[in-house]
C-alpha cells in the first residue's frame, strides 16, 4: 500500500487537533532466543517516510536506511524491551505488553492517541486502538515495526559474536534448522527461552523458522 494511503489513519486524528499519534509495534515474539523489542513512533502531521512499510517486506539494508530517516524526521521515537528472563517468568504475551509499555513511557512527547499492530493488548497500560495488519496499513506503525526490527537485529548480531554457532547473525534467534541443531549439539545459552522455546526443539529439523 502506498504511503499516502497509510496516512489516512493518522489524518483522522490530526484533523481533530490530536497531533501526536503514536504507532507501536514489536518484533521477536516467536524466536527461541533473545528479547522481545517494541518501538513507538510519533510522526508530525503530514510527515511520511518514503519506503516505510511492514518491516518484513524490506531488505536489511533498506530497513537500516529507513530507520535512520525515521529517527531524523519523527517527533519522537523510543524503544522498549522485555528480557528472556521476563518472557520465561510471565509469558510472551505479557512480556510483549511490558515492552510496548516501556516504549510508550519513554517517548519524549506524550501521545494523544496510541495505535498498535494486531489485536488489542490486554496488559498494555495505555489506552489504544488495534489494527490487524497495521504495519502495512498505518504509517506510524510501519515506522515502529522498522525501528524495532533494526534494533533487535543489531542486538542479535552482537550476541552472535559472543555465542557463535547458532547462526543468530542470520536467523535472529528464530527456530531455523541450523539453530535447533546447534542447541541439540551444544546446548542452551542464557539467552534462550526455556519455557516455550524447548517445545520447538521437538519439531522435525526442516528449516521452518521465521526471521521477521
Amino acid at each position: 500500500m502506498d504511503d499516502w494511503l497509510q496516512l489516512n489513519y493518522e489524518r483522522r486524528f490530526w484533523d481533530r487537533g490530536l497531533a501526536h499519534v503514536a504507532g507501536v509495534d514489536e518484533v521477536g515474539r516467536g524466536p527461541l532466543a533473545g528479547p522481545v523489542v517494541a518501538a513507538a513512533v510519533i510522526l508530525g502531521p503530514g510527515v511520511e517516510v518514503d519506503g516505510a512499510t511492514d518491516s518484513k517486506a524490506l531488505s536489511p539494508t533498506d530497513r537500516r536506511e529507513i530507520a535512520s530517516e525515521i529517527h531524523g524526521r519523527a517527533v519522537a521515537v523510543s524503544l522498549g524491551a522485555a528480557s528472556v528472563r521476563e518472557i520465561d517468568r510471565i509469558n510472551i504475551l505479557r512480556a510483549t505488553a511490558r515492552a510496548m509499555t516501556r516504549a510508550l513511557d519513554r517517548l519524549a512527547v506524550r501521545p494523544d492517541h496510541v495505535v498498535v499492530d494486531g489485536l488489542p493488548v490486554r496488559d498494555l497500560t495505555w489506552e489504544h486502538d488495534a489494527v490487524i495488519g497495521g504495519d502495512g496499513l498505518v504509517h506510524s506503525v510501519a515506522c515502529a515495526s522498522i525501528v524495532a526490527k533494526v534494533c533487535r537485529d543489531r542486538l542479535m548480531t552482537r550476541l552472535a559474536r559472543r555465542y557463535p554457532g547458532y547462526g543468530w547473525e542470520q536467523n535472529m534467534g528464530y527456530a531455523t534448522r541450523r539453530h535447533r541443531e546447534a542447541v541439540r549439539e551444544v546446548g542452551l545459552t542464557p539467552h534462550h527461552r526455556t519455557t516455550f522455546g524447548l517445545l520447538q526443539l521437538e519439531l522435525p529439523l526442516e528449516d521452518t523458522g521465521r526471521r521477521d
